[in-house]
């Protein structure tokens, strides 16, 4: 029985109950009766609705899950007992959202948090001010680190020689050197001296003519070639253009024709600067400075200075000049007199190997003239190459001591493998070391890799450290056979290189210098076996075997 009948017969039940009390009296009494029923079950009905239209809405405790449903036939009873309706009503959880804006400020202006807050405050700038003063103090007690001197790049790696173009290339021209740039910067030289290449006829002035590619060398666009390669891999290109290379008359002919040709010489310079080059390299330049001095400032001016066109825009130019002289006092005097930017001369050429010797013609240069305008060679265009001037086993004492001496090593095309001269002094230059041979071919093969490997690393070290690359000089220890120098710059490691000419006795290099350390590690060695790299040395009694040399580092004396 559903709830609407239920009302009815209460209704009816009512009415009867009415009519048979009152009679006809009761009549009125059992209408109102009646409405007064009728409203009561308008007002159930309603319930009703209303009852039903929330169960019919997923009702849940925390929002989401619906309410389990009654038991079958529950609904039905509660609704049934005393003709009432039960409603379910749930309870809202009630979350946190925090202080709003006004309740913030009313907190924060109170005595507590304001008193906090300036504390807090005074903390945090005593403790930047602290941190400030602390920061100033460790730059003030700090050493400071020493200026970086001027350079240019002339300074900062090796210079190479190739004299004859021919001798150079299995091609015998200038196309060849361009294909062996990736050979020359596995060096890390920063210059090639190339040439001369001009049309020079043995002793003929009128014929000289200095803006010609010689057709043995190649032509104007193989040398564009070359200096586009060599721009590539971070490596200047200088010309010799010294006008008499093929001669016997001196370089620049006859003394009555020095005028003439330093006069032509200048509208050459001005022709090579302009398709690139980035020096030029000039021999017997003592006599071109004595005999026509208006004219060589005029040259010098040129390439120093460069001119409105030419492709460096306006970077520095070596101006190399070649001397004869042989001796230090000589060749001190041509750096303080007639302005080039290096100078090669024979005074470590000259005489045989006397450390002693060596010691008083470096320590001389090094005191009279800037490191930046020192060159140090070993033969050359009229002297041959290294190996042919030293003995062979010493071929890498002498890499190890042009790239460590302060200044910048010069070597002829060859030196890095021990090449020797033959019938002339441009003899062929052998690239076998890249290719695989058997037998003796094989030994000699290993013997030039091991000699270009040992100047390679020697050329990348001095590039990456400061103390070789234009660190000061201290010489150290030297004897007949003997000499140690030390390189040294600021608060950078320190290298000390030893050698031993002595071809047949051990020498004992005794070194009291104060700043030295007791003991050292070695870097490098011309006998790796003997004193391999990294082991360590004792300075007090430094010793090195026949023909051998060292570089050892130290650290900075702080």
């Amino acid at each position: 029985m559903n709830t609407e009948e239920t009302n009815v017969e209460m209704k009816d039940a009512q009415s009867i109950s009415a009519e048979q009390k009152g009679g006809p009296d009761a009549a009125p009494d059992a209408a109102r009766a009646a409405i007064d029923a009728d409203a009561t079950e308008a007002d159930v009905s309603e319930a009703d609705l209303d009852q039903e239209e929330q169960e019919k809405q997923p009702m849940t405790a925390d929002g989401d899950r619906p309410p389990e449903a009654p038991p079958e036939g529950r609904e039905e009873v509660d609704a049934e007992k005393n003709g009432s309706v039960k409603l379910k009503i749930l309870d809202e959880e009630e979350t946190f959202t925090g202080l709003n804006k006004e309740e913030l400020l009313r907190v924060a202006g109170t005595p507590g948090w304001v008193r906090t807050r300036w504390a807090l405050l005074l903390v945090f700038w005593l403790g930047w001010l602290g941190m400030l003063v602390g920061a100033v103090l460790i730059l003030l007690q700090a050493p400071r680190c020493r200026e970086l001197p001027a350079t240019s790049w002339w300074n900062e790696g090796p210079l190479y020689q190739i004299g004859n173009i021919h001798a150079f290339t299995d091609t015998h021209n200038l196309k060849g050197v361009e294909q062996k740039m990736t050979s020359l910067s596995q060096l890390k030289v920063k210059g090639l001296v190339v040439g001369p290449i001009h049309v020079a006829p043995p002793d003929e002035a009128m014929s000289l003519r200095f803006e010609e590619v010689s057709p043995e060398a190649g032509n104007l666009e193989q040398f564009k070639g070359v200096i586009q390669a060599a721009r590539r891999k971070g490596i200047s290109v200088v010309l010799d253009l010294t006008p008499n290379y093929q001669g016997s008359s001196g370089p620049w002919f006859s003394r009555s024709s020095v005028t003439n040709v330093a006069e032509r010489l200048k509208s050459a310079l001005v022709f090579w600067l302009n398709e690139g080059v980035d020096g030029v390299q000039l021999s017997g330049v003592e006599q071109l400075a004595s005999t026509v001095p208006a004219l060589w400032d005029d040259i010098r001016a040129i390439v120093q200075n460069g001119t409105d066109q030419d492709l460096r825009g306006g970077s520095e130019r070596l101006l190399l000049g070649v001397t004869e002289s042989s001796s230090a006092d000589g060749v001190s005097a041509l750096l303080s007199s007639i302005g080039v930017d290096l100078l090669i001369s024979k005074v470590l050429t000259t005489g045989g190997p006397e450390p002693a010797r060596y010691a008083r013609t470096i320590q001389r240069l090094y005191s009279n003239h800037t490191q930046t305008k020192l060159a140090w060679n070993l033969g050359g265009r009229d002297d041959g190459h290294l190996a042919s001037l030293v003995p062979p086993a010493h071929v890498k004492l002498y890499q190890l001591l042009l790239l460590t001496l302060p200044g910048t090593p010069v070597f002829s095309y060859g030196d890095e493998i021990g090449l020797m001269d033959g019938e002339t002094k441009f003899p062929t230059m052998l690239w076998d070391y890249e290719e695989e041979l058997n037998g003796t071919l094989q030994e000699d093969q290993t013997d030039r890799l091991s000699l270009r490997n040992f100047f390679r690393s020697v050329s990348e070290l001095r590039a990456k450290q400061r103390s070789l690359l234009h660190g000061d000089f201290l010489l150290l220890s030297n004897s007949s056979s003997s000499l140690a120098y030390l390189r040294v710059w600021d608060q950078n490691d320190r290298y000390l290189a030893a050698f031993n000419w002595g071809p047949e006795e051990e020498a004992v290099l005794q070194m009291s210098e104060a700043a030295l350390p007791r003991h050292a590690a070695v870097a490098l060695s011309t006998n790796s076996s003997a004193l391999p790299e990294g082991s360590s040395v004792d300075l007090t009694e430094l010793r090195l075997g026949p023909g051998q040399a060292a570089l050892i580092k130290l650290p900075h004396s702080g």
